[in-house]
């Protein structure tokens, strides 16, 4: 019998070395310092060239980086583009809105990383992107945090897949719980990471719902805050082109901080989705917390972007680490 386990000790001791990618590998801090040391400095550095060059990166990278969890993981399908034959994750139309700066950051960085021979095909897409987000936020003004890493880059990436798994601007609380709960976050993570909503901008085709035609007794959605109704209608006139873009943040837009919760205090959320925060009195709670209490906010967006980022990880054979982040290899 003892040799029995002995044995066994030691078949499991040759395939965790064997397979350091096993479905059971856990994301840790320092991946990668056997192989490519220096390869968050690159990464960052990579990333703040692209900031300098327009600040629409950091929206752009930060809303890349959920997407691609919420649909099939963590993997980095949401950058492979599609095919003659067949239509990738990111030409779903729920995705037609990322920026293409996220896009770019991401294979920039990736092009910045191999260029250095011990790196060269050494690490993934997915933890680029990890990467990439965690840095555009700090680049922002908000909190810097230490990234896990270990991920691979997904094998499959269809427009299908993406069916039914994003938050909506018009979803309520108990659909954004579901979804999120879908993916092991809380509604306190929910809560933290629609602070996202600091930094970016929106379309006029994803809130007008609101400022006009609400209902037959009241035109304009009454949780909106009249003054900011009145400042968005300027904006998006009736019948202007629904991509005419906007701050989501009217205060302080290119600032990474808790003036999401603020504006939602004061009925100026941009989307039903963001004002029934403050509406519903399950998480109504939290949001004049985090509007008082800035570093608490911050501790609470670290602990949810460190969950977000293990949703789904790709190892072993059920992933591999793309040459271009953009197509299979």
């Amino acid at each position: 019998m003892a040799s029995l386990k002995l044995f066994m000790a030691w078949t499991l001791s040759i395939c965790l070395c064997l397979c350091p990618h096993s479905t059971s590998a856990q994301l840790r801090h320092n991946y990668y310092a056997n192989v490519c040391p220096n390869v968050e400095s690159i990464v960052r550095n990579a990333v703040r060239q692209k900031f300098q060059q327009t600040f629409v990166t950091v929206p752009g990278t930060l809303r890349l980086f959920f997407h691609d969890c919420f649909v099939q993981g963590c993997d980095a399908s949401v950058i492979v583009a599609s095919t003659a034959s067949k239509k990738a994750e990111k030409d779903h139309p729920d995705n037609l809105s990322l920026a293409g700066d996220g896009f770019d950051t991401v294979i920039k960085a990736k092009a910045a990383v191999d260029a250095v021979p011990s790196c060269q095909n050494k690490v993934s897409c997915a933890d680029i992107l990890a990467m990439a987000t965690r840095d555009v936020i700090a680049l922002s003004g908000g909190p810097s945090y230490a990234v896990e890493l270990g991920r691979l880059d997904g094998l499959s990436s269809t427009a299908a897949s993406v069916n039914g798994r994003l938050p909506q601007p018009t979803d309520d609380l108990n659909r954004l719980n579901a979804l999120f709960a879908a993916n092991g976050l809380s509604q306190a993570d929910m809560i933290a990471l629609s602070a996202a909503h600091t930094v970016g901008f929106s379309h006029c085709g994803k809130f007008t719902n609101r400022i006009y035609n609400f209902s037959r007794q009241n035109p304009v959605d009454p949780t909106l805050n009249r003054n900011y109704a009145t400042q968005l209608q300027g904006m998006c006139p009736r019948n202007v082109d629904p991509r005419i873009a906007i701050n989501m943040d009217p205060n302080t837009p290119r600032t990474f901080d808790n003036m999401y919760f603020k504006n939602l205090q004061n009925g100026m959320g941009l989307f039903t989705s963001d004002q029934v925060l403050f509406a519903d009195p399950r998480s109504k709670p939290t949001v004049n917390t985090w509007a008082a209490n800035s570093p608490a906010f911050q501790r609470a967006f670290i602990s949810a972007m460190t969950k977000l980022g293990r949703v789904g990880v790709k190892t072993g054979r059920n992933g591999n680490i793309r040459r271009d982040c953009a197509a299979f290899n």
